[in-house]
């Protein structure tokens, strides 16, 4: 992998202009011999790009080439594994060895008569867009050289021998690849001094500031993937340090805080020295290992930021110390000073603060699109005033206002402008102006229609009497006792498992809802619970369980254990005749 203090280095020396092997200030290059400033930027311009040019050889002619021979005569690894790692470097070589750098040569060559390069490098911006190729793939470049490095023993011997050439000059190939990401900041630099070096009324001050403006953007993307680059080899050194423990390794995970804390016990007076690691989404508490062979902590506990909760505790035996209380876990902690304990504590609750903001914002589309009614449909002196949220297409089968299932070719799917709820083309086959789309009129159902426009529908578009089945899923989903997605298993629902959405209301607690999507007016079947026996889970699926009685068989399949274990507990109770006392009495929905 990429050393992380070049990693961590590698921006600093980018902005500081370190790289770079120009005059220091003061030097004399000597009488007779004084150029311009901007010349001998230009000039060190070029030298750079030769010497650019001479990497991306290496790169592509080389590592590239030399991996394809390999991969085509051992067959030991994929071409396509090669191509991958490697992206467009070809394109990008052939460009600067057969255009840009020659054309730059040029241009110096015949500098007294054409002082100027913007021009020049305003050719160059359009083709940046082959950088971007390269850039976003950088990142899984390296975790496939990583990986294969590793994986292939002649791989890695290829890559060893050009390693050690003279050509390589001791550099990796991950060193090398990061020459093409590293590029475009470095021509910004120049390009940046070039034009403060150039005098007012230069003629190529316009063309030099307009290049400059181009490349500043593309250079841009090249620092995100240092930075993203650097990110993912400091969260692959964390996991090492935590033996690379299959249900931690997320390279999409940021590490927000570690270090050393005392575990205040229940059973010992004294506490214990204890690790942890603080990451976007979870909390490691580790033991640190006495003999550290490889990993250097032990995992002994996760909690999930997410329903995590962090408090002082007010402990004269232990000062500095705080509660951090989770699902899996709750911890006593104790800090070495009150600024230690406060920066843990803020680090946390930041956390958390940050899975709440992500959850609400999932909460408000899941609540647009399963179930919550009284949201989802604007009040009535809202209507016309302000866009809807629509009602996604895929969480309902059927009309939201005549409940009759939808299907591709006599019954389509459309959207009514003003409450968003989706509909029938029968149901909404009405027009009326709404003051958010400036009074232009627009496809309504015949609800808003009514309100919106004062007009009364004839008789037969009133609300017919409700089936034994129509009973909504929406109103099921906000005051039920047990409610969730739930796949189908068995030829009793069909040969392809579907997923229904069940409910067991509070107002109807003994029977269990079975409905194809969250939104549906209408229940596909409904089993009355009472007398059934509920049989939980089976060795080789413990998510699994059943409802039986006299011959009728009905299985189910849920997410998670945890999942399963409540609705068990819902059936169980439903089946001996149990029923809700109170508006908050044995709910057991999430």
């Amino acid at each position: 992998m990429v050393s992380r203090r070049y990693l961590s280095s590698l921006k600093n020396k980018l902005s500081s202009g370190a790289w770079r092997k120009s005059c220091q200030p003061g030097t004399d290059p000597g009488p007779g011999t004084q150029e311009p400033e901007e010349k001998r930027i230009v000039q060190e311009l070029l030298e750079t790009e030769k010497a650019y040019v001479a990497r991306l050889h290496l790169l592509d002619q080389v590592f590239f080439q030399e991996l394809l021979r390999e991969a085509r005569s051992s067959k030991a690894f994929p071409e396509d594994v090669v191509r991958l790692i490697f992206s467009n470097i070809s394109s990008i070589y052939q460009f600067h060895a057969q255009f840009f750098l020659p054309e730059l040569q040029r241009r110096l060559d015949d500098w007294t008569a054409t002082p100027r390069i913007g021009d020049v490098i305003q050719k160059l911006a359009p083709f940046l867009k082959m950088y971007s190729e390269y850039v976003k793939n950088f990142e899984r470049a390296a975790e496939l050289l990583a990986t294969w490095t590793d994986k292939s023993a002649p791989f890695q011997e290829v890559i060893t021998r050009i390693q050690s050439s003279e050509a390589s000059g001791s550099l990796t190939l991950q060193h090398h690849m990061l020459e093409p990401v590293q590029r475009i900041p470095r021509y910004e630099l120049l390009l940046k001094e070039y034009v403060q070096k150039l005098p007012a009324q230069a003629p190529d001050q316009a063309d030099a500031q307009k290049a400059l403006n181009m490349i500043f953007s593309a250079a841009q993307h090249s620092n995100a993937a240092i930075s993203e680059m650097e990110r993912l080899q400091d969260l692959w050194e964390v996991y090492q340090r935590l033996g690379l423990e299959g249900d931690i390794v997320d390279p999409s995970n940021t590490l927000l805080r570690e270090g050393p804390v005392l575990k205040i016990s229940f059973r010992r007076s004294d506490p214990m020295e204890r690790y942890l690691f603080l990451f976007n989404n979870m909390l490691l508490y580790c033991i640190p290992k006495v003999i550290q062979v490889g990993a250097q902590f032990q995992v002994r506990t996760r909690i999930d930021v997410a329903g995590m909760k962090v408090r002082e505790l007010t402990d004269a035996e232990f000062p500095h110390s705080f509660l951090v209380s989770g699902k899996q876990r709750t911890l006593e902690l104790q800090a070495r000073s009150q600024e230690e304990m406060i920066s843990w504590m803020q680090a946390c609750q930041a956390a958390i603060d940050q899975i709440e903001k992500r959850n609400e914002t999932f909460k408000a589309a899941v609540q647009g699109s399963e179930g919550d009614a009284q949201e989802q449909e604007l009040q009535s002196e809202e209507l016309g005033l302000r866009a809807p949220q629509w009602v996604r297409d895929k969480m309902v089968t059927m009309c939201m206002r005549c409940r009759e299932p939808f299907n591709a070719l006599r019954r389509r799917r459309h959207h009514c402008r003003a409450c968003g709820f989706v509909v029938c083309a029968k149901c909404s086959d009405y027009r009326a102006e709404l003051k958010y789309d400036d009074n232009r009129p627009n496809r309504v159902c015949f609800h808003c229609y009514t309100f919106l426009t004062g007009n009364v529908l004839p008789e037969d578009r009133e609300d017919r009497r409700r089936g034994i089945l129509e009973k909504g899923s929406t109103t099921g989903s906000e005051q039920s006792l047990m409610c969730s997605f739930l796949q189908l298993v068995g030829d009793k629902w069909g040969k392809s498992s579907p997923r229904g959405w069940c409910v067991i209301p509070r107002d109807d607690p003994l029977v269990l809802y079975v409905y194809a999507a969250p939104q549906d007016m209408r229940a596909h079947t409904s089993i009355p619970l009472l007398g059934y026996q509920v049989t939980a889970g089976t060795q080789a699926d413990p998510r699994v369980f059943q409802l039986q009685q006299s011959g009728q068989l009905y299985t189910f399949k849920a997410e998670t254990e945890e999942l399963r274990d409540r609705w068990v507990k819902a059936m169980e109770r439903a089946a001996s005749g149990w029923s809700p006392r109170g508006p908050k009495d044995g709910d057991l929905s999430d």
